[in-house]
């Protein structure tokens, strides 16, 4: 696994990487209300689905721990937490990890047994400790669920490629960051990508700059060359000529993306520029794979009408901020500046994702397992999580 962290987490301590330093600076925020994750997910200095889902819950664990939390009663306790998880709900909402995360945080502080309690504090240190510990295993499960998605992404792929080298070796395109930085490590799609990487099944990867934000560029190509992972950086505008003059050379197989949302029928939003990147995929012939945690996968929204799509600031889109390049052409990161990159007249439209149709997807990979079309054309999630299945769909 990936020695980067974007988390740093003991029992009453939270430290977050701030991303927007990166790739020039490593600096952790201690993040100790929800308050602080509320910022922190919002400015995104913390970012990727998974990654935001274990920060405002931990956040909130770490206020719990340190003595917020002043309700006498189970009921006032389980108020107060509802309404702390709900406040953090609405600070990135096209990701659905988070919500999901909250639901299952809010059903377990619903599942102590406080009988003859419920007007003593103990009961209150009861629902506090069974929060603080179910916070914990989101951030432990992420790691094992990472690990397996690049297990499972990786066979797949390596049994279904549409091109291979002699050596029986892929490439891949990957969009915005999906690796140890956007999770607790590993990665959903980079984990991927690091799977035929350590198995050593991976000629090259390639990475978009994904701009308005320049997810790629700052923090994939930077996990890449931390790892030496052997890898080209493109802007999002050049995978059409990437694929049309180096697909054959450079056996590209596949585009591999994360989501923040899978719904019900395998509609798929991700940041921004995904969409596109599938329909050249189906155009080229190469395969497109989401990789996604069960987490991510929202059954009670039945197709990508109904996800919801972050609009952000317009001066994402016409202002850049960066570290300083000197004469001598050495990065000097003690000086920042912000620039202009558009005449700040113009309008903007700036969501944060689009949706791609499921049937420009090849397959979802989870942890417990590859989801493909079935004969119908559609993905059936009911065999890789029954249980949910059988609450939300019903059938």
């Amino acid at each position: 696994m990936s020695g980067l962290e974007a988390i740093r987490y003991s029992r009453g301590k939270l430290e977050v990487l701030d991303q927007l330093k990166l790739p020039h600076e490593n600096h952790y925020d201690e993040v100790a209300t929800s308050e602080e994750a509320f910022d922190c997910i919002k400015s995104m200095r913390v970012r990727g689905a998974p990654a935001i889902a274990i920060v405002a819950a931990l956040a909130h664990g770490v206020e719990l721990h340190n003595g917020n939390c002043k309700a006498s009663t189970a009921e006032d306790t389980i108020s107060y937490i509802d309404s702390r998880l709900d406040y953090l709900k609405l600070s990135r909402p096209t990701a659905v990890d988070l919500s999901n995360a909250i639901t299952h945080l809010k059903n377990t502080i619903r599942s102590i047994d406080v009988s003859g309690k419920e007007k003593d504090t103990t009961s209150r240190d009861a629902i506090i400790g069974a929060y603080i510990a179910a916070a914990e295993e989101i951030f432990r499960k992420d790691k094992e669920t990472n690990l397996s998605i690049g297990e499972h992404g990786s066979k797949w792929l390596l049994e279904n490629a549409p091109t291979k080298s002699a050596d029986g070796k892929v490439s891949v395109l990957t969009h915005c960051n999906t690796g140890s930085l956007a999770t607790s490590g590993h990665g959903t799609a980079l984990g991927i990508i690091r799977s035929l990487y350590s198995g050593g099944h991976l000629h090259h990867a390639f990475c978009t700059e994904t701009r308005p934000y320049n997810q790629g560029s700052r923090l994939t190509a930077f996990e890449l060359v931390y790892e030496g992972i052997p890898s080209t950086l493109i802007t999002d505008s050049m995978a059409g000529a990437l694929f049309a003059t180096k697909k054959a050379e450079n056996n590209i197989a596949a585009v591999i993306v994360g989501a923040d949302r899978v719904v019900r029928n395998g509609d798929t939003a991700n940041k921004i520029g995904t969409y596109a990147l599938a329909v050249l995929a189906k155009y080229h012939g190469l395969k497109f794979i989401v990789a996604a945690p069960t987490t991510s996968i929202d059954l009670q929204t039945e197709t990508g009408a109904g996800i919801k799509i972050e609009e952000r600031k317009p001066e994402e889109l016409t202002q850049i901020s960066g570290a300083v390049v000197g004469k001598d052409g050495k990065v000097d990161v003690s000086r920042t500046e912000r620039v202009a990159t558009a005449h700040q007249g113009i309008g903007v439209w700036n969501p944060a994702f689009d949706v791609t149709p499921a049937e420009l997807i090849d397959a979802v990979v989870t942890e417990r397992g590859v989801v493909v079309k079935g004969g119908d054309g559609n993905f059936d999630f009911k065999g890789i999580m029954p249980e949910r299945w059988a609450a939300i769909v019903g059938q």
